[in-house]
């Protein structure tokens, strides 16, 4: 998996991410936007190790790829596989997810999403 993975760091960049999350945010759906941003806010940590910054950054270049194993064209169902790569990118890197990287995604939601049902992350945030 992780090779697959490293096929994609060339597809990253923080542009393009905030690109994509704004015209999609809303079609992928609260958990996958707080997935997507743990990942990003985890990155940005200077304590989060060269070896985790590639796993997140070929991650979200999956993610950002627009051909991929399922085409994200088709709603719901074309995120599918991004669902499956960005759990296992969030398991892997797990241990340079802290409560800062946590907040810092939630304010992100809140001023995307507006006021949400904090319940709704508790799904993701028990995988970590």
């Amino acid at each position: 998996m992780i090779e697959k993975i490293k096929q994609y760091t060339g597809r990253f960049s923080e542009g393009k991410l905030w690109q994509k999350l704004a015209n999609f945010a809303r079609l992928v759906g609260l958990k996958v936007v707080y997935m997507v941003l743990l990942l990003f806010f985890a990155y940005r940590r200077k304590e989060t190790p060269s070896w985790a910054k590639n796993i997140i950054i070929g991650t979200l270049g999956y993610f950002l790829a627009p051909f991929d194993a399922i085409p994200d064209l088709t709603p719901i169902i074309g995120y599918t596989d991004d669902i499956g790569i960005l759990s296992f990118g969030l398991v892997t890197i797990s241990a340079y997810i802290d409560n800062e990287v946590r907040i810092n995604a939630r304010q992100k939601l809140k001023s995307w999403f507006g006021e949400y049902d904090e319940s709704e992350l508790e799904e993701v945030d028990q995988r970590l």
